[in-house]
């Protein structure tokens, strides 16, 4: 078998399921925004925030790790680390500040907290898809 040097190896599997939170949890957030803009009901923007700091906390120690393999990664593979880091630093950043804006009264928060719930999605959503990226099946030839 061989392996493509761009290609290079697929997450460490706790790096994965560390991975594997940051955008549910953001994604139920941002539906807890709609429900809310939807209904009024206060509760639902409880409900966001709790899922922004599940988000995070998750969120952070995937940063962490996708930081030190960044540092550990070899030229070849160098470029892609630092565009998966680079994407989850950016969600991490912009769901900060989606907390931060979720901290608020909840009649404070629209329409801010949509917009910042929609924008944290999208980028969870690329920094998942950057950092699954790796993990390939390799072909049996």
């Amino acid at each position: 078998m061989h392996r493509s040097p761009v290609q290079g190896r697929p997450l460490h599997p706790l790096h994965a399921i560390l991975l594997a939170f940051p955008l549910p949890l953001f994604l139920g957030a941002l539906l807890a925004d709609v429900a809310y803009w939807r209904t009024y009901h206060v509760q639902w923007t409880n409900f966001a925030s709790w899922l922004i700091a599940g988000a995070l906390f998750f969120g952070g120690f995937a940063l962490l790790w996708a930081l030190i393999s960044l540092i550990r990664s070899r030229p070849p593979r160098r470029r892609h680390a630092a565009l998966y880091f680079m994407a989850l630093l950016a969600t991490w950043v912009v769901g900060i500040f989606s907390a931060l804006v979720h901290g608020k009264d909840a009649f404070a928060v629209m329409p801010e907290a949509l917009y910042l719930s929609a924008a944290v999605v999208l980028l969870a959503l690329v920094a998942s898809w950057l950092g699954y990226a790796g993990a390939r099946a390799e072909r049996v030839a």
